[in-house]
């Protein structure tokens, strides 16, 4: 076999031009994807700027239990909430949890107290009174030490909690929970009559005191310009492998002689 010098052209068919299509496709999406995260990304830091600017502001005063149905309970999360009334300690629930970043003394796996508060006027709010470690949750099984007279609870109201697909059930023989709801938390204290649809965190107390308040976890992950670099870098390394390809394709083929 020796080689002609005259080289051969391939044949352009539908394939050729189909994967151009394709790519080029593919080119704008990943543009697209990376704008939409950038939209994301302002979106996220107005949240968390809200958010900050709330947990600043006077706490308000929630009304009669008649109007809680009616309530905006965005406006209420994440915002100070003062309500009174006292705690009802026997039906008092754990939910497990795990927590980082602590401010107080105790971290990792544990439980938030939430104890039902009778407030003035009708109607109960869980209260969130802090976070306990695993070892203590015997002696907080029935609320722990608790006030018996009126309290004015001055907090950050928090929204439900939404259970994942693996998220255990109730463990009712033990009072133990999974999830700040105030739904579940109903049903596990067996309560009556309204109660307020958002959980409120209570404030910090002495430092090493049990529960450990003022654990209010805001958390929203800000990964998104990351994302919007990932895809943007997908947008540009695309047409460059399509312009190689093509290159490939279109090259001269050197035609065999016998």
């Amino acid at each position: 076999m020796t080689l002609d010098a005259a080289p051969s052209r391939r044949r352009l068919g539908f394939g050729f031009w189909g994967f151009i299509v394709v790519m080029l496709g593919l080119t704008g999406l990943f543009g697209w994807l990376g704008l939409w995260q950038l939209d994301r990304l302002a979106w996220k830091e107005t949240l968390i700027a809200q958010v900050n600017a709330r947990l600043t502001q006077p706490p308000y005063e929630l009304p009669h239990p008649d109007l809680w149905p009616t309530l905006d309970l965005d406006s209420f999360s994440y915002h100070p909430v003062s309500v009174t009334g006292h705690y009802v300690p026997e039906k008092t629930v754990l939910v497990f949890t795990g927590l980082s970043d602590a401010k107080g003394r105790y971290d990792g796996p544990g439980y938030w107290v939430m104890t039902p508060l009778a407030a003035d006027g009708g109607g109960t709010v869980f209260v969130n009174r802090g976070f306990i470690p695993q070892k203590s949750a015997t002696a907080f099984a029935a609320g722990g030490p608790v006030p018996q007279d009126e309290q004015i609870v001055i907090g950050i109201g928090v929204a439900p909690e939404e259970p994942g697909p693996f998220t255990p059930g109730p463990d009712k023989p033990n009072h133990i929970e999974y999830v700040r709801d105030p739904v579940r938390l109903t049903t596990m204290a067996e309560i009556q009559g309204p109660v307020l649809g958002i959980t409120i965190d209570a404030p910090a107390t002495e430092p090493g005191a049990l529960p450990q308040g003022g654990e209010t976890t805001i958390d929203f992950p800000n990964n998104h310009f990351g994302y919007a670099l990932t895809w943007f870098g997908f947008a540009a390394i695309t047409p460059i492998l399509l312009l190689v390809w093509i290159w490939r394709q279109l090259r001269p083929k050197p035609k065999a002689k016998a």
